[in-house]
């Protein structure tokens, strides 16, 4: 019998689509303006740890913070503790593992971003392992599966461990555009290709592609440009200071939008959209990692365009997406030419 501790961040990735990037000291704006994210996310991945693990045990905690999600995927968990109130808070988290640890878990698994992830690594230690299902804004620790339902495959198959970084960065600083990362724990998780990397930051110049990109952009469409150094030289390119770590959009010399949400890119598009987005270095995500404002409703709006550098392209091997619509990951699976120069393109497969 496997025993799984499962907690969930009901919060977690609320402020992604309408561009918070996180919810650290914005959780009011967050639930005002944004959507639940790690609910749904919750249910893919019981629902995968359902259906491939044979004699699990859940252990969990009361609502919204797990006991529902697992009921719903068929589990009758254990249900240790309740929620002092609705206003679920980092605190709960920790009381939650704390009382996994103390009923002798084979595994935590939590449903967040870096900030649950610190959260659990700081009450659990290095001993039980630990693996995360991707919910937050920002996920730049190589503790969550590359998808919700690939965590809960990892979460009911595993045989072995490895350790791996949880790192977290400044909210703040990243809403003012500046990543600033820190080393928060080294843990222990379980061992599989379907657990991402640490994300990369920097590599290599773009230059050339970012004015080729800006040359050949056309009168009349929309182009919706994505976070990251990469896309940040093309809006350069273009004529404007855009966000490093947000969503612009610009058609015909005008920024239409700056630092946009879900909402606001939608409203800015026209009859033909581009959107130009650059994998994160390390993981390979176009979608699905600090763009959650590049929603399912945008994406099906626009012809998908996306560069890198050739560097970048060597060290991730394939793309990834996450976009929260299992179907349309689905059909952006494949082979896609990715833009690496002014001219050259290279055929990279989106596993």
């Amino acid at each position: 019998m496997r025993r799984i501790g499962v907690v969930v961040n009901p919060i977690a990735g609320m402020g992604g689509r309408v561009g918070l990037k996180g919810t650290d000291g914005k959780v009011e704006a967050a639930r005002e303006r944004g959507r639940a994210r790690a609910p749904e996310r919750a249910a893919t991945a019981l629902a995968a740890l359902r259906e491939y693990g044979d004699e699990i045990e859940v252990l969990t905690w009361g609502e919204p913070m797990g006991a529902g999600a697992a009921r719903d995927a068929g589990f009758d968990p254990v249900v240790l503790g309740e929620p002092a109130s609705e206003e679920t808070t980092s605190e709960e988290t920790r009381a939650a593992v704390r009382a996994f640890r103390e009923h002798g878990v084979d595994l935590v698994f939590f449903v967040g971003g870096d900030g649950t992830a610190v959260d659990v690594a700081e009450e659990l230690g290095d001993e039980t392992p630990m693996l995360g299902v991707p919910a937050g804004v920002k996920v730049y620790s190589s503790v969550f599966g590359v998808s919700p339902r690939a965590a809960g495959r990892i979460a009911a198959r595993f045989t072995d461990t490895e350790r791996a970084e949880v790192n977290d960065i400044d909210e703040d600083e990243y809403r003012r555009g500046e990543v600033v990362t820190e080393l928060r724990a080294v843990v222990r998780v379980p061992q599989a290709d379907e657990r991402q990397s640490a994300k990369q930051l920097g590599g290599g110049t773009v230059e050339t592609l970012a004015e080729a990109v800006a040359e050949e952009a056309r009168p009349g469409v929309t182009y919706v440009l994505g976070p990251g150094s990469t896309v940040g030289a093309i809006k350069s390119a273009l004529g404007f200071d855009g966000t490093t770590l947000g969503v612009d959009v610009w058609r015909d010399g005008a920024v239409l939008v700056r630092d946009g949400g879900e909402a606001e890119i939608v409203d800015a598009l026209g009859e033909d959209n581009v959107v130009i987005v650059s994998p994160i270095g390390g993981q390979g995500f176009v979608f699905g990692r600090g763009n959650q404002q590049l929603s399912p409703a945008v994406i099906e709006r626009c012809e998908i365009e996306v560069v890198a550098s050739r560097a970048k392209l060597d060290d991730i091997g394939v793309l990834r997406v996450d976009t929260g619509d299992p179907a349309l990951d689905e059909r952006l699976r494949g082979w896609l030419r990715v833009r690496v120069g002014a001219f050259e393109r290279r055929l990279v497969e989106v596993a």
